[in-house]
């Protein structure tokens, strides 16, 4: 099949990783993609060799000159309005999918799937990534798990200059602006700690706390998403932040703390908390309420901080985890399945 992508930057890197996952994996797979992006700035560094079967274009509002055989708007971005007349005009009329945000609350599963009609007679199919076998599933591409398999991470690291000194455990950190970032370098502290910055927030916000003793930190430079993924594989507890590296870190399988985007009406909090009835159903009950409690400090929905879970503990449920996730099918072959089913369902009656 033949894609067109659609992709606003809003803030933050998130939205420009999940596409261009998406349009790498489909290509990967044999399809032709054009990514639409109104910023591509961040691809610099995190895609600077770009993907075989992958046209990036920018965002523009003039017509195409034609239309692929589906089209994706990521995150509700909305096509330019005369790219939208143009899938008006074209026999048959192409596939209009909605690449929703990830969550696992309970409305992702009645809405996975469900058509919204616009004008011309086009239709908008609403597309919902999730945690279960009623949703679109998770981003995955074929071999990363037997990748996993064969990675030695301690080697890696050192390869990189980032080698922990025994005992040292080894953390990265990926968030956005972090109030609870100061109380959290003590209870790291308790073990003797590596702690890998990310730039952005995390290198800018640590650079300016003191240290306390027991941890070290390395502010490392802009990587690639291979390379980001393996900086997860190698990390015995993970910091990640949005939606992109949340998904990452949970194919790692290493303990994860999951700073989720703070929205002004709270409702982040509902968020975080369906995921996390998700992901620790039947881990034994004292991980769960520790791996909880650290997750609602860590987003600033409890006030007091407490131990971290034990991680050797919390790797083994991470692992039971992930082996459930690996039960549905991935996002891409469901997406290509769903663009396949619909594509002869479509009519244009303007």
């Amino acid at each position: 099949m033949r894609w067109d992508l659609f992709c606003r930057v809003i803030d933050n890197h998130g939205d420009l990783g999940v596409c261009w996952r998406l349009a790498r994996d489909l290509a990967a797979r044999g399809d032709a993609v054009r990514l639409w992006v109104d910023d591509a700035a961040a691809l610099a560094w995190m895609a600077p060799r770009g993907a075989d079967g992958v046209q990036l274009l920018a965002w523009t509002e003039a017509a195409p000159d034609d239309v692929a055989d589906a089209v994706v708007e990521a995150f509700g971005c909305d096509p330019p309005a005369a790219f939208v007349r143009a899938m008006a005009q074209r026999r048959p009329a192409p596939v209009w999918i909605n690449l929703e945000y990830l969550s696992a609350e309970a409305y992702v599963e009645r809405s996975h799937g469900l058509p919204s009609p616009q004008a011309c007679g086009l239709t908008k199919w609403f597309f919902y990534p999730g945690f279960t076998p009623r949703t679109g599933g998770l981003l995955r591409e074929p071999g990363l798990i037997d990748d996993m398999a064969g990675f030695d991470g301690r080697a890696w690291l050192a390869a990189q200059g980032w080698a922990p000194q025994p005992p040292e455990r080894v953390v990265s950190l990926f968030c956005y602006e972090h109030p609870q970032l100061p109380a959290w370098l003590p209870a790291l502290a308790t073990q003797p700690t590596l702690l890998l910055a990310t730039p952005g927030p995390a290198s800018r916000q640590l650079r300016a706390l003191p240290r306390p003793p027991g941890l070290r930190s390395i502010e490392l430079p802009w990587l690639t998403q291979p390379d980001y993924d393996r900086l997860l594989w190698a990390c015995d507890l993970n910091a990640v932040r949005g939606e992109d590296s949340f998904v990452r870190a949970q194919w790692a399988a290493a303990p994860m703390l999951w700073q989720i985007y703070p929205q002004h009406d709270g409702v982040h909090a509902a968020k975080l908390e369906a995921w996390l009835s998700a992901s620790l159903d039947g881990a034994p009950a004292a991980l769960a309420a520790a791996a909880r409690h650290a997750h609602r400090h860590w987003n600033g929905l409890a006030a007091a901080a407490a131990a971290l879970p034990d991680l050797a503990a919390w790797r083994g449920w991470q692992r039971v985890w992930r082996q459930r996730l690996l039960a549905q099918d991935d996002l891409t072959t469901q997406l290509r399945r769903f663009a396949a089913v619909k594509a002869g369902q479509t009519l244009i009656t303007c």
